[in-house]
């Protein structure tokens, strides 16, 4: 049994479940409205699939648009395959969930965006001190999250009122 729950990888596979169904819904319905998708992946990451000049062009990361004009939107439980067009050019793609950094839907202003740790692999000690970019830290000594430049340090000397003090 592990020594504690890993919130960052149960959140980010939680995430990775919504955008496989966004995009279930859309392969079989197609795109309603004025939604349209950002999507910023890892190119490479060793399950990427795309052309030679595609992984030439955009060695490390790669963001493609999901709007007007894409065909062949193949969802699996481990990834999405797309054909989408670069240049006039059609263009198939294979994307999995892990190699995505960041899926934004612009016209609802909505977004999510993965976080990599340095030496994820090397310790992995260090994932459970780590902070993810969309997942609160929790200091287990002192139960609070720790201070932040938007969130400053608790000062200690905070009152605790019964609300029954203020009560009729």
């Amino acid at each position: 049994m592990a020594n504690s729950i890993d919130y960052g990888n149960l959140m980010h596979s939680a995430m990775r479940g919504l955008i496989r169904k966004v995009l279930d819904r859309v392969a079989a319905d197609g795109l309603p409205g004025a939604h349209h998708f950002f999507i910023t992946f890892d190119t490479m990451h060793p399950d990427v699939e795309l052309a030679d000049w595609l992984s030439d062009r955009y060695p490390e990361e790669m963001t493609v648009v999901i709007q007007h004009w894409f065909d062949n939107l193949d969802v699996t439980d481990d990834g999405f395959s797309i054909t989408l067009n670069f240049g006039d050019s059609p263009e198939p793609l294979y994307i999995p969930y892990d190699a995505i950094r960041t899926f934004v839907d612009p016209s609802v202003e909505f977004g999510l965006r993965f976080e990599t740790h340095v030496g994820e692999e090397d310790d992995e000690d260090e994932d459970d001190d780590a902070a993810d970019g969309d997942v609160a830290e929790f200091d287990e000594a002192t139960h609070e999250r720790p201070a932040t430049p938007e969130r400053p340090a608790p000062t200690g000397d905070a009152e605790i009122v019964s609300l029954d003090k203020f009560r009729k």
